[in-house]
């Protein structure tokens, strides 16, 4: 299983090349990285004096993995929950991976702001799935609940950040542990 959510650059990463790395295609599965913050008391990097050096770091890796030179969303990081549910929508129409590279691609490619709702859209719009219904989706009680309970399943796992991958009761937090993840698979 593949722990992600899409304010994470490091996700980003790892989601551009996890379907490649890994033997077999994992379940895509969005977490609000704000509610594992919360349990865990954890915070984000980007708000910290360690910000320059780790834009500069996936900025490298992106670079190296030969990816279109990242672009930073205004006010990143920014709120993803609207996205979040919006991942949780599409993964119950069986759309995660395509919604959700298209969503990374809008935010760290394109530079968009996922915490605007037409920059969800589009995401949405790029793999088929219909702005008024993805609407609906992202405030139906069933897409709330299912991100609530994909969050707590995680903390429940031992995740503590994202990217990060389960195999069996093994995890593998970081883009740059993905061929570990394999080996383990």
């Amino acid at each position: 299983m593949f722990f992600y959510d899409l304010g994470s650059p490091y996700a980003y990463l790892a989601a551009e090349r996890i379907n490649h790395v890994l033997p077999v295609v994992p379940v895509w599965q969005p977490i609000l990285l704000g509610g594992i913050w919360k349990a865990t008391g954890g915070g984000s990097w980007a708000l910290t004096a360690r910000r320059e050096k780790g834009m500069a770091e996936v900025e490298a890796r992106a670079e190296r993995r030969r990816l279109q030179p990242l672009r930073w969303p205004p006010g990143w990081p920014n709120n993803t929950l609207t996205a979040m549910r919006a991942a949780v929508y599409a993964q119950k129409g069986g759309r995660a991976v395509a919604f959700s590279l298209a969503a990374f691609r809008q935010a760290f490619a394109a530079g968009r702001d996922l915490s605007e709702t037409d920059n969800v859209l589009i995401a949405a719009a790029a793999c088929e799935l219909h702005p008024n219904a993805m609407l609906k989706g992202i405030e139906s009680r069933v897409v709330k609940d299912g991100l609530r309970r994909a969050t707590e399943g995680a903390i429940q796992l031992g995740v503590t950040g994202v990217p990060t991958v389960a195999v069996g009761d093994r995890l593998f937090f970081g883009d740059d542990r993905l061929e570990e993840a394999a080996g383990a698979l």
